[in-house]
């Protein structure tokens, strides 16, 4: 069969199911929110944005006496703001290989670094999840450290369903030897899936990956400190950020607190997000964003999730003490592998398609399951050589932290 002049469209279709089928993380997650965004038939640009609304919680009635409650809603916003490409040259000879000829030289390559990049973004989220189970440093090596954390989603009411897990190539390791064991080390049908594709199969009703991806946290230089000030706020006034602000002092002079570090408050319990009952366990909250502790050790540093004592929204067992003991999960200035299990709503992505530019000639841009890839060529007359380039827009958000938790070994 003779070969075929190649075009953006060809390009760009190749590009996209190549694209979909390495992602990996972006399949797990909340994809819904791309409905939003499919009324602008030109397409979008970097900065557009969809807001989202949390669902209200309620507090039970007990007997027959009608308590009516205000309904108080929260919102959070997803900004497409990671605009990503590959820019790449094609001689005239080049675009007159078959489709699986150039597809695998050029656009596969292209298409598994922009995969890892979106995989990336979305492991970068975990700042943003306060539950952390096992000891830091720890590697996953049998079902009742995986355990663990279904334990704590289970805890916080989270649904059964739809539930993913990624684990370091460390902790993949360990849980596969667990899961499949010596005497099963030839087994094809129980392991050959797993080495082959990092898919260990459903642990404890997870679906479990090893990914490469997984983020790694360094803990700052800070000592475990004390409560200088922080007290529970309202939901109203955190509904839409879901942080606040919290003063600690014994840090140690200049201790650097990094984004992401999870810590504890002695007689802070956690309680059921839904029927309120004080958990066993402290509640652990996250820095999310870095800071560094004054000469006197002190510091005031962005938290999640906000302390809310009272109403639907408890999620608290007991106010902080002046001075309570401020425990950090991890030791100092050291490196922490974040593996997760997280429900599907836990996390957003949303990809949306480009906008076509007004002077582009023969832009193509494709569009499937919620994945958009746009190609532009430019040709330079002069030399014969054909430039491409191909981008994909797209946004990632933490939707629901309470839906996640980190995982170590025990």
């Amino acid at each position: 069969m003779a070969n075929t002049m190649l075009t953006a469209a060809i390009i760009a279709r190749e590009a996209l199911m190549i694209l979909e089928n390495n992602l990996v993380i972006a399949d797990k997650v909340y994809r819904g929110y791309e409905q939003e965004f499919d009324k602008n038939i030109n397409g979008y640009k970097i900065g557009d944005t969809v807001t989202i609304r949390k669902p209200a919680q309620y507090v039970l009635r007990s007997g027959p006496v009608m308590a009516a409650q205000d309904t108080t809603e929260g919102s959070t916003s997803v900004t497409i703001n990671q605009q990503i490409g590959i820019d790449f040259s094609f001689t005239s000879t080049d675009l007159t290989l078959k489709i699986g000829d150039l597809a695998e030289r050029v656009i596969e390559p292209a298409m598994v670094r922009l995969a890892d990049k979106v995989d990336v973004d979305l492991f970068g989220l975990f700042p943003n999840v306060n539950n952390w189970v096992g000891t830091p440093g720890n590697t996953l090596s049998n079902f009742d450290s995986f355990a663990a954390g279904t334990e704590r989603l289970n805890n916080g009411s989270v649904p059964l369903e739809d539930r993913t897990a990624v684990l370091s190539p460390r902790d993949k390791r360990g849980m596969l030897a667990a899961i499949a064991g010596p005497a099963s080390i030839f087994n094809e049908k129980a392991v050959g899936e797993a080495y082959r594709r990092g898919i260990l199969g459903t642990i404890d009703g997870v679906e479990a990956y090893g990914v490469q991806n997984v983020a790694t946290l360094t803990t700052g230089t800070r000592t475990n400190g004390t409560n200088n000030s922080g007290v529970p706020t309202t939901y109203a006034a955190s509904k839409d950020t879901g942080t606040q602000t919290l003063a600690i002092t014994g840090l140690g002079a200049g201790g650097t607190i990094s984004a992401g570090e999870v810590f504890t408050l002695a007689g802070v319990f956690d309680v059921n997000q839904v029927n309120k009952v004080a958990q066993t366990y402290l509640k652990q909250f996250t820095v999310v964003t870095a800071a560094t502790a004054d000469g006197g050790g002190n510091a005031t540093v962005t938290i999640r999730p906000a302390m809310i004592l009272t109403g639907p929204y408890q999620n608290i067992s007991a106010a902080p003490a002046a001075a309570a003991v401020l425990t950090w999960l991890g030791a100092a200035s050291t490196n922490f592998r974040q593996n997760m299990i997280f429900h599907r709503n836990a996390f957003a992505l949303v990809m949306v398609p480009m906008v076509r530019p007004e002077g582009a000639v023969k832009c193509s841009r494709m569009s499937h399951k919620g994945i958009s890839v746009r190609v532009i060529p430019v040709y330079d007359g002069t030399n014969d050589n054909n430039a491409w380039r191909l981008d994909v827009l797209y946004g990632v958000k933490v939707i629901d932290e309470r839906l996640a938790v980190r995982l170590s070994g025990t």
